[in-house]
């Protein structure tokens, strides 16, 4: 499973590299951090059945952390 996100990962990043242009590229760790974190918050909220306590545990999270993710995303 790990290996198939990192492939995806990879060959997005390729894609994203091959469609600049010549432009210069900015700011690629951000961009890929809030890609990933708002489908994996989304997916393990659904799969906690909307307990933030259960989905920071799956996460390996703080709870406030958590929290403040879901706020920062606007999944509260």
């Amino acid at each position: 499973m790990s290996a198939e996100l990192s492939d995806c990962v990879r060959r997005s990043l390729n894609r994203y590299f091959r469609d600049l242009d010549g432009q210069a590229p900015h700011a690629i760790y951000d961009m890929v951090i809030r890609m990933v974190e708002r489908p994996m918050l989304e997916v393990v909220m659904k799969q906690a059945g909307g307990n933030q306590t259960l989905a920071a545990d799956i996460l390996g999270i703080n709870r406030n952390t958590l929290r403040r993710k879901l706020t920062e995303y606007e999944l509260l």
